[in-house]
């Protein structure tokens, strides 16, 4: 359960396609230990402590840029980024300078010597955005509600004037108010335009709401539009619609026979809103995250429909009629993906791999960027990787492989993770390079060789299907309140007046998602300290209410329709579901949280 109920964001980049020389070795024969030994010892920058596959060698390239999202590498090896900055960010003070980064290293260390910042800023009004790309000789990049193209002139490696609008207009509110988007070698641009709700409700992630039928929201969002990047000054609207019943498409990749995949963030909350359908562990394990293949016209059925990994197909969701996974109705005549992955991991990326300088494996199929998940609490989070998707021509095949990993650090969570993957693009040299929207960092992979036979890694770490089961509760492990210490557990915090210790003992229980299904965690941490998605528990500053032990129970009862920093309401009860007493219960423990730094100084 969350105060302030929101779910992952967001940010992808488009595939550069081209023919742009490559550079490197592919492996093509057994590999001695000594041999990839040595294959470790030449990378002597190798400080990301990613996790790959033998034979690869990741460095970071560039360090505390701002909340990186998408970035583009053109054929120079200039790698530009788009800075995101606002409420998903706990609206912090961004870079000063502009929002847009170009980075380049003139040293061949590896690592950006040089860091150049343009475009909007705050005090022109901008906040930043996600999508990047480049096509001729422009950079086009999305910042608030348009797209804008960049003329870089020869010589420099950043534009001399402003950015001309190439489409403006674009819908902001909601929870998905970024802009991803991809240029085809013909200059047709396809924005995604996600959904501004989980699932089209009347009432937005509210428990038992019914969806709104039609789904008017369909009429300006939940699909991918398509605009000329040779035009400017286009205004969205409706008309430019290219596919329908998509809810969030944050990675796109283009091949070279011109077939556009792009990712699909899956729904939220099925047993938290819809509870006598679901399982508890179905709220970790359903919906799958999709790859989908993008056809003109084409309807992959949000919201009537999502995607069920265990049964490998659409059906129809509780909010249009659905009964927990059996029947299907129209979500029969909508577009299935092509690949599938676990749910919630949030591919927030993607990248076609055309170059040689990886082991032919990985040639043609795409890597994507899982920001991670925060809907699976009290389970176990997951993604936080790099994942690699072979495919052959129009479809996936063969196994999804763990690429890299490591970047969340100790904890897999949304406000605990020390890096979260945002953003990838290929160089002309076949270098992948991975963004991170926590820390600005920028990664940099190559392939050092020395694994394998026939370019295909002597050992490699499969995707957990799609169906696979959520694990053990991650709070398992958590202490009771009297506990073998005086310190443990509930006890060490104070209680309200009007509550008992046992109260503040059980809203531990309900906050770790132990008892009532709830998932504060999710978005406020397990230690209660804050996330993107949701704010600090422990302090004495409240966004709603006093900070009393009735208004922290009236906010958690009547939910936060109009948050003030974050951009997705929180429902009543945070979409769980709990009784008065339980309710009353998790606010002696917030109250007891908030006030636990008092009590042990004695104030």
């Amino acid at each position: 359960m969350s105060f302030l109920r929101r779910y992952r964001h967001l940010g992808p980049m488009m595939a550069l396609l081209g023919a742009w020389a490559a550079t490197g070795p592919s492996s093509s024969a057994q590999a001695a230990p000594t041999a990839a030994q040595s294959a470790a010892e030449s990378c002597p920058a190798n400080d990301s402590a990613l996790q790959l596959p033998a034979g690869f060698c990741a460095s970071i390239f560039a360090d505390g840029i701002g909340h990186a999202r998408h970035l583009v590498v053109a054929r120079n090896g200039v790698v530009y980024v788009n800075t995101w900055s606002g409420r998903y960010y706990g609206n912090d003070t961004p870079h000063s300078g502009g929002f847009l980064v170009a980075l380049r290293d003139t040293t061949g260390s590896g690592k950006a010597d040089v860091n150049e910042r343009f475009g909007e800023t705050v005090q022109s009004g901008g906040a930043g955005g996600t999508g990047i790309g480049l096509y001729k000789d422009g950079l086009f990049a999305e910042i608030n509600d348009k797209i804008v193209r960049y003329v870089l002139p020869p010589g420099s490696i950043v534009p001399q004037g402003p950015g001309v609008p190439i489409v403006t207009g674009l819908p902001l509110t909601g929870d998905h108010p970024m802009h991803p988007f991809a240029i085809d070698r013909d200059g047709s641009m396809y924005i995604d335009i996600a959904t501004p709700t989980n699932a089209c409700q009347v009432k937005n992630r509210t428990p038992q709401s019914p969806g709104i039928s039609p789904c008017t929201q369909l009429e300006t969002r939940g699909g991918l539009w398509r605009y000329d990047a040779n035009k400017t000054n286009q205004t969205f609207s409706p008309a430019g619609r290219f596919a329908t019943g998509i809810r969030n498409a944050e990675g796109f990749a283009i091949d070279a026979a011109d077939h556009i995949f792009v990712t699909q963030h899956g729904r939220d909350q099925l047993h938290a809103n819809w509870p006598q359908l679901y399982k508890p562990e179905e709220e970790a394990t359903l919906p799958a995250e999709e790859l989908l293949q993008l056809t003109r016209g084409g309807d992959y059925g949000w919201p009537e429909c999502y995607y069920d990994g265990v049964q490998r197909k659409l059906v129809l969701a509780p909010e249009y009629g659905g009964d927990g996974g059996k029947k299907v109705g129209p979500c029969a005549t909508k577009i299935a993906p092509v690949a599938a992955f676990p749910a919630h991991w949030a591919p927030n990326a993607m990248a076609l791999y055309d170059k040689q300088q990886f082991p032919a494996r990985y040639r043609n199929g795409v890597f994507i960027a899982f920001h991670g998940s925060w809907d699976r609490a009290p389970y176990p989070q997951q993604g936080y990787n790099v994942v690699f998707q072979a495919l052959t021509g129009d479809h996936a095949s063969g196994e999804c492989e763990i690429f890299a990993d490591g970047f969340a650090g100790a904890v897999k969570a949304p406000g605990q993770a020390a890096h979260r993957p945002s953003g990838l693009a290929v160089g002309p040299d076949g270098a992948l390079f991975v963004s991170d929207d926590i820390r600005g960092r920028i990664y940099r992979i190559v392939y050092q060789g020395g694994s394998g036979t026939a370019g295909r890694p002597a050992k490699f770490t499969p995707c957990p299907s799609a169906s696979a089961p959520p694990g053990q509760i991650s709070m398992n492990d958590a202490k009771p309140p009297e506990g073998t210490h005086p310190d443990a557990g509930g006890a060490r915090l104070p209680v309200p007046a009007g509550a008992t210790q046992s109260m503040v003992a059980l809203g531990e229980r309900i906050f770790l998602g132990q008892v009532g299904g709830a998932t504060c965690t999710g978005c406020h941490g397990a230690d209660a300290k804050g996330t993107p998605l949701g704010p600090n528990l422990t302090g004495p500053n409240w966004l709603w209410g006093d900070g009393s032990y009735a208004a922290i129970a009236q906010t958690i009862t009547t939910g936060v329709p109009q948050p003030k920093r974050y951009r997705s309401p929180m429902p009543p009860v945070g979409g769980a579901q709990l009784t008065q007493d339980q309710v009353s219960a998790l606010a002696a423990y917030i109250w007891g949280l908030s006030h636990r730094s008092a009590a042990m100084s004695g104030t």
